[in-house]
């Protein structure tokens, strides 16, 4: 395997799940919506498209990951990038999360912790052990809604999306570590219109960019550590 922090996206068959080889692994970066994708990651990466919600990216990053392993060519890393939003954090600024969790899953009522799959016999909230130096930490919280204004007040976790969880499932399945880097692309106000999460994104994507640059030399360098 060529050891260089230089970006090279390859995909070998029809229909194949793109890799891209940084920093001396071969990284399968995942993305949830084009919005998202901007110049500066496309000068970077090919990802994997996911479509937006836990249902989806659950499906698509088990799939691809299947199909990945069918060919021998499981990555060495799955990196789910992307926006987040925070009414705490700082806009625009990326974060890597440290620790995720399924907001949806609730069976209080049979006695199980709020978050907590039942007879899953896994905790309310994952760690996500491996870190990039000099990229700030947060914890996530996953889920299939838009959260907004007071809903956050219900929120332990730092920001919120809408496929961490969902990634992190698959790549246990596959015992396939995961990244997931996020940029706050809103949560100070009410979210009424699409516009209210777009209007940062291009900003977004200059800085998780430069993050991608930034793993690439950790991986290289041998940084990316637990």
């Amino acid at each position: 395997m060529k050891h260089s922090p230089t970006p090279d996206t390859r995909t070998d068959g029809i229909g194949e799940p793109p890799l891209t080889a940084l920093g001396g692994s071969y990284i399968l970066f995942a993305m949830a919506a084009d919005a998202e994708y901007g110049p500066h990651l496309r000068q970077r990466i090919e990802p994997l498209m996911t479509g937006v919600g836990p249902v989806e990216a659950a499906v698509e990053l088990t799939a691809a990951l299947a199909t990945l392993t069918q060919r021998g060519r499981l990555p060495d890393l799955v990196v789910s990038l992307g926006s987040a939003g925070s009414p705490v954090l700082e806009q625009t600024e990326i974060y890597q999360a440290t620790a995720v969790s399924y907001r949806d899953m609730d069976a209080t009522s049979l006695g199980f912790e709020a978050g907590a799959t039942p007879f899953l016999d896994l905790p309310a909230s994952l760690p996500l052990p491996l870190r990039i130096p000099g990229i700030r930490e947060a914890t996530l919280s996953t889920g299939a809604n838009i959260v907004s204004g007071a809903a956050y007040d219900a929120i332990a976790a730092d920001m919120v999306d809408m496929e961490s969880y969902a990634c992190l499932r698959a790549c246990m399945r596959f015992e396939v570590p995961l990244v997931v880097l996020r940029g706050i692309s809103d949560g100070k106000a009410e979210l009424h219109h699409v516009d209210d999460w777009t209007q940062y994104l291009h900003v977004i994507d200059e800085r998780l960019a430069m993050t991608v640059d930034r793993l690439g030399e950790a991986l290289a360098e041998g940084l990316l550590k637990h």
